[in-house]
């Protein structure tokens, strides 16, 4: 589970995150939305333990995150961030067991669980061999994940991970991600900034607007009942060009 409580982040003036609450219970997928600015990456990042909140309280799986088991609790979170984040001097085989072979696993502890992840994301085991100039879009976005699942972590935090594929492969990989959250049974926080892609993968959705929280229910709830004119106009500018021919 993942449990906020009046987070609070300011950089000079800009209020960036203002008495953020938010739970995510174990197991489920939230999707938190917005606009750019908004406050979504700060929040993960916080999150994460890379960036210090001015206030708020966060509980991952009920331990309360400080400085004395941040490395710990970062070690029990998965995290895939925009545009996936694999060091390019490395082979995607390098970059899975980066922390795996920093952490003493030996050879054959590091490829079954490899071998298992290539399974469960669909990847050759082959194209381990490249570097992340030599993948596409699509292969080095499951990578990401398969890096962020190396250590098999009760809770993923996945900003933005489909932002910058192509349509075609973005739709294939959302269904794939739809199956490993169910078959996985993870705790995930899913950021993204389309209302379809929130709705298919979450359980439920959190909109922001300016460092808080606005609305939060499954998608229906805020398309039919908005709580403020913004979510009205959120739900409205998603819609498809297609719907109007």
């Amino acid at each position: 589970m993942i449990a906020l409580s009046d987070i609070d982040k300011t950089y000079g003036t800009v209020k960036v995150l203002d008495r953020v609450s938010l739970t995510v219970p174990t197991g489920s997928t939230l999707s938190l939305i917005g606009p750019s600015g908004c406050g979504k990456s700060t929040l993960l990042r916080i999150i994460m333990g890379l960036i210090d909140a001015d206030g708020g309280s966060i509980h991952i799986n009920a331990q309360a995150l400080n400085q004395d088991n941040l490395l710990a609790l970062r070690r029990r979170m998965g995290y895939v961030i925009q545009s996936g984040g694999l060091f390019p001097h490395l082979s995607a085989h390098d970059n899975l067991t980066l922390v795996t072979r920093y952490l003493g696993w030996d050879s054959e502890r590091q490829e079954a669980r490899i071998d298992m992840l290539c399974a469960l994301t669909g990847i050759e085991r082959s194209l381990l061999a490249r570097r992340p100039d030599g993948l596409s879009g699509g292969q080095a976005q499951r990578i990401s994940l398969m890096r962020a699942l190396m250590l098999d972590p009760p809770t993923l935090l996945m900003d933005e991970p489909l932002g910058a594929i192509d349509p075609l492969v973005r739709h294939e990989l959302q269904n794939d991600l739809r199956e490993i959250f169910r078959k996985l049974g993870k705790t995930v926080l899913l950021v993204t900034h389309d209302l379809g892609e929130a709705a298919f993968l979450g359980d439920r959705i959190s909109l922001m607007q300016d460092g808080r929280i606005i609305q939060d229910g499954t998608a229906r709830e805020l398309m039919d009942h908005p709580a403020t004119p913004f979510v009205e106009q959120f739900v409205t500018a998603q819609r498809s060009p297609l719907q109007d021919l």
